[in-house]
């Protein structure tokens, strides 16, 4: 296609699919056939950032809907000019626009954790977004583990989809909960996020790596965001594993990520309107429910968090967060910065020279005459 076919005045907007460093790969929407632009020969095209986005702050993300300008027909290169208003928005992993999220774990290899399935579907619930829940690897268990888990789940009130990759087994069940959807797909790394995309969309040949045998853990393979064209309609976007999400919920919003406490609460009322169900009296969601404990662990936390949150708004927070090996989270004082760390001999240059600096010298003097008897 010839650099006339490019028509300068038609306003081109896609969506941005992938980043990387400092640049963006943007895909181009099709046209409306009423119209009598082309498009131009390939939709992706590699982007940069406008420098007055960056001068005002606008970060671009994948999943983001943008407006390019400044073609360079030949190099298929643009400027991002817009970043429309976003539907949704994720921090980790950073993805707009998506309006449901395809929490992965595996039954096995490695094994299931539930606190930390709890901690995952905590974080995904307090972003408000549609869940689906898949457990991979259905083949290296047996037909009794299946079946404990799937009870075991919907108690917590969840209804999982078993399947699994390689024979390819509860892939029909996943397919209609992922077409006409923009689904971002989470998950500790390991369990087969990546295999599932090849086997969805087999042209992909997506990397996909072993689960370490010393640390039962997966490996990261991959890097960053990106999204792929689901066939027969919808959007899925595949994002690096990670094993702790950050819960960035109030206190006071906790207790709205427990399905089985929406439950309680649907059948009587707590005595406080206010009621964190801890050691509140006439608490009604304190029981012998499974996830109490996990609930009771998590609220802790986030009430750390919170008054963490509350102490940097001012002074630089006196916590530091660490994560210990079986996936709990510890908090400790961090250590005061001027008693504990040596002064660079820059800072105490600088000093030296305000100390000696006339204008100062001539402040001691006028300090010095001063009468100071009563």
């Amino acid at each position: 296609m010839g650099e006339g076919s490019w028509d300068s005045g038609h306003t081109w907007v896609g969506t941005v699919v992938a980043t990387q460093a400092n640049y963006y790969r943007v895909q181009l929407d099709q046209p409306a056939r009423s119209t009598t632009v082309e498009l131009p020969p390939q939709r992706d095209w590699l982007c940069i950032r406008r420098s007055r986005l960056k001068k005002i702050g606008q970060r671009v993300m994948v999943g983001d809907r943008v407006r390019i300008e400044e073609p360079d027909w030949q190099g298929q290169r643009a400027a991002i000019a817009e970043v429309f208003t976003r539907r949704s928005e994720m921090d980790r992993p950073p993805v707009a626009n998506v309006n449901q999220i395809l929490l992965i774990f595996a039954l096995a290899e490695p094994d299931l954790d539930p606190h930390l399935l709890t901690r995952f579907l905590v974080k995904a619930e307090s972003l408000h977004l549609s869940i689906c829940l898949g457990l991979s690897k259905s083949d290296l268990v047996s037909a009794a583990v299946r079946q404990a888990w799937s009870d075991r789940l919907r108690a917590w009130g969840y209804e999982p989809i078993l399947f699994s990759v390689t024979e390819t087994d509860g892939l029909e069940q996943l397919l209609p909960y992922l077409r006409h959807q923009t689904t971002v797909i989470c998950g500790p790394s390991g369990v087969g996020k990546s295999s599932l995309i090849n086997a969805l969309i087999p042209d992909l040949g997506l990397r996909v790596g072993e689960v370490s045998g010393k640390l039962g853990k997966g490996r990261h393979t991959t890097r960053h965001v990106e999204l792929f064209e689901l066939q027969g309609g919808g959007i899925l976007a595949d994002s690096p594993g990670f094993n702790q999400p950050e819960l960035t919920c109030n206190p006071s919003e906790l207790a709205h990520c427990f399905p089985e406490i929406q439950q309680l609460l649907n059948v009587s009322t707590c005595q406080f309107n206010d009621c964190l169900h801890g050691e509140e009296p006439g608490c009604v969601v304190r029981g012998e429910w499974e996830r109490y404990t996990d609930y009771l662990t998590l609220l802790a936390e986030v009430q750390v968090l919170q008054q963490i949150r509350e102490q940097s708004r001012g002074t630089e927070a006196s916590l530091k967060r660490k994560f210990k090996g079986d996936g709990s989270v510890t908090y400790e004082p961090r250590l005061a910065q001027k008693k504990y760390r040596q002064t660079s001999r820059r800072s105490q240059h600088q000093s030296l020279e305000s100390i000696t600096h006339p204008q100062h010298l001539k402040d001691l003097d006028n300090f010095e005459d001063q009468d100071l008897s009563p």
